[in-house]
């Protein structure tokens, strides 16, 4: 039998690795598919292709879906989060001018305290602090966001936001158009590797186990064509499963660093994939554990409370509805197909499909379909929590 043909956007990122693996692996080929991958410029592009059904699903922003649900962003279809590709994976980075003087008002880059490393920088910033983020509708926002307002510096009023394609983060932070990016890997290491950046946090300081890139499809397309999307969803998440092998990070870096992919150096994405970042042109280190997840702790599964707390915090941010869309933004991530596309498989799912968001402090055995799941540290910076019910 003929394998189906299935067209899937993507930008050159590190956490595109689930897609990518699954067609150079064969996890594809094993469910009957193909995947014919298409890189795209820019994350307003990529939301366009599958909008229109240039493509027919995507390496997709995790708010994205959740904009296009609540009748922002520009999307021209309702679109669903069937499986989440990966969680955390940005790093936030600043120009060698504003890294001069955090270290002048005394902050150590100790890469783990999102409170010390936030205050710094609102101390270290003598006028408007404009920072890159990809989109407007991404996690990159929503985290710089979240984070700088809970400092004291009301964003986005009090910040100048401005939307960067990720390959051009460096370039126009070098140009001086921006102070700081929040950025996916590998392209804050990328500024790094060039002499125009630092960097300052990852993006898990902010929020432990943040879902930042997901499956997306049109919900057209789900519905016309279930088979195809639970053979898109095992692929993908037997994918993430051999990713988290730290025996598959060599060749996963050499995958990603062809130039139909990332077309960068394996050593520079070798970063992301171990949590070992170069934070400086001086070669300071730092290590973060579960800096970029495909796997453990249900990584790929869609939890709707996830996507309500994206759709609040756009809400709150744009005066709109916020009992509305809470209910609009849950029936984005698709709990319920990612379940069905996975029955039968080793895959160990949660036995609820919302959940307290940043509750855990430490990992934490949960309620699941095979008894032994554990749920990873999932903690905002601040200590604050999101429970759906209340």
């Amino acid at each position: 039998m003929k394998a189906a043909t299935l067209s899937v956007g993507f930008i050159p990122l590190v956490d595109a690795a689930p897609l990518i693996i699954a067609q150079e692996m064969g996890f594809a080929a094993e469910e009957g598919i193909a995947l014919e991958l298409r890189r795209a410029p820019s994350w307003s592009s990529l939301r366009d292709m599958l909008s229109y059904g240039h493509v027919d699903a995507a390496h997709m922003l995790a708010p994205v879906p959740v904009a296009a649900a609540l009748g922002i962003g520009g999307a021209g279809a309702a679109l669903s989060a069937v499986s989440v590709l990966s969680v955390n994976g940005n790093v936030i980075g600043v120009s060698r001018d504003l890294s001069d003087r955090l270290r002048d008002v005394g902050h150590d880059f100790a890469f783990d305290n999102a409170r010390a490393a936030g205050e710094a920088l609102i101390a270290a910033t003598p006028g408007r602090l404009r920072i890159g983020v990809p989109f407007p509708f991404s996690m990159h926002a929503e985290l710089v966001y979240y984070w700088l307002s809970a400092l004291g510096l009301p964003a986005p009023q009090s910040v100048d936001i401005r939307t960067v394609p990720p390959p051009l983060m460096a370039e126009a932070m070098d140009a001086g158009e921006i102070d700081a990016f929040c950025v996916g890997e590998p392209w804050g290491s990328k500024a790094v590797e060039t002499g125009v950046g630092e960097l300052l946090l990852p993006g898990s300081a902010i929020w432990a186990f943040a879902p930042e890139k997901v499956l997306a499809v049109r919900d057209a397309w789900a519905t016309a064509e279930p088979a195809l999307v639970a053979r898109l969803i095992r692929a993908v998440w037997r994918a993430g499963r051999w990713l988290a092998d730290p025996a598959s990070r060599m060749l996963t870096a050499e995958l990603l660093s062809r130039g139909a992919y990332l077309d960068l150096a394996p050593e520079i994405i070798d970063r992301a994939l171990t949590g070992r970042l170069v934070i400086s042109s001086r070669g300071e280190m730092r290590e973060v554990p579960r800096f970029v997840e495909f796997h453990a702790g249900a990584a790929t599964f869609p939890w709707r409370s996830q996507a309500e707390w994206i759709g609040l915090q756009m809400a709150a941010r744009l005066g709109l509805d916020r009992a509305g869309a809470a209910r609009a933004a849950q029936a984005v991530f698709r709990a319920d197909l990612h379940r069905e596309a996975l029955a039968g498989t080793p895959a160990d799912l949660p036995g609820a499909s919302s959940k307290v968001e940043g509750g855990l402090a430490l990992d934490t055995p949960v309620a699941s379909e095979a008894g032994r799941l554990i749920l990873a540290r999932d903690a905002f910076f601040d200590g604050r929590v999101f429970d759906p019910g209340a």
